[in-house]
């Protein structure tokens, strides 16, 4: 079965992306209700399971049906953009996007952070899971990492389709829901444990789509700092841009583009700030679990 099949058995309403950020434009190299979704387990039967995320659905469409955002952006209330923490600690989060020239993997990076022991949280795509699946698995048994979700088809999450940098929001609250909860399952059924944050496509949002994804169970992860633009920085800039963190800095970058400048950027500047101090850590140690 081919991919755009196994995403089509996953999604309810399914429209191919068209267009994605610029990370995943950029050239490639090949190498549901107010609580969070239950984890299905020995006394929960699949028919369970079904008949929980039903209820759930239902009872966020009841509760957001006719709501009308009032707010649109990278950072608001809901969104986590720094630790909430004075030590000298950094989040390394990296993005990989999936798509059609998002698909890649930049070993390099992921080998540099593995031989220096540096901690990550890798927010991954559906579309970049479908193509990569031993991969996710082997990140996710590294202690080093956490696999978070970066959505199912890469898109701003919006109730009313509003859009950004040209790539269409989710249409409604129905394809709020899909763009959360199907990566969701996705993630828990590939790795056997379930996300805690979601990042959205472009990392843009409105008001109502950050709720219901707290309603779904994921925490919004924002971002302090943007590392690499979308994997379009040279190795400088990346470099200049992670190194102005500061305390509890959310940093977000790309694994998806080993032909970037992403790798040698963040090879030069960790060295520097482990001089001045700081530490790396991965968000879900410094993020408590929201209640349910």
């Amino acid at each position: 079965m081919n991919k755009s099949k196994k995403i089509a058995t996953l999604v309810m309403t399914v429209a191919v992306c068209s267009m994605i950020v610029t990370a995943c434009q950029s050239k490639q190299t090949s190498p549901t209700e107010p609580s969070e979704p239950k984890k299905a387990d020995a006394q929960t039967s699949p028919k369970d399971q079904t008949t929980s995320d039903e209820n759930q659905i239902k009872a966020i469409r009841s509760q957001f049906q006719n709501a009308t955002p009032t707010q649109w952006g990278e950072k608001m209330s809901g969104i986590i953009s720094k630790l909430p923490t004075n030590e000298k600690v950094i989040a390394l989060t990296f993005d990989a996007c999936g798509g059609k020239h998002g698909d890649g993997y930049d070993a390099e990076l992921i080998q540099f952070l593995q031989e220096n022991q540096i901690p990550a949280t890798l927010f991954l795509n559906a579309r970049w899971i479908e193509s990569h699946p031993e991969l996710t698995k082997q990140l996710a048994n590294n202690p080093l990492f956490e696999i978070e979700n970066h959505g199912s088809e890469h898109r701003p999450l919006s109730i009313n389709g509003r859009s950004v940098y040209g790539i269409q929001g989710t249409k409604n609250l129905d394809a709020i829901i899909q763009e959360v909860i199907v990566n969701h399952r996705l993630i828990e059924k590939t790795i056997g444990k379930a996300p805690r944050f979601f990042r959205a496509g472009t990392a843009y949002y409105d008001d109502i789509a950050v709720q219901v994804a707290k309603q779904l169970g994921e925490q919004i992860a924002g971002f302090h700092i943007t590392g690499d633009a979308g994997a379009t920085f040279n190795q400088v800039q990346v470099k200049n841009a992670v190194l102005q963190a500061k305390p509890g800095s959310i940093i977000l970058l790309h694994m998806n583009q080993p032909k970037g400048d992403t790798a040698e950027g963040v090879k030069e500047a960790i060295p520097l700030l482990k001089k001045q101090g700081y530490r790396f850590v991965k968000m879900d140690q410094y993020i408590p679990a929201q209640s349910s």
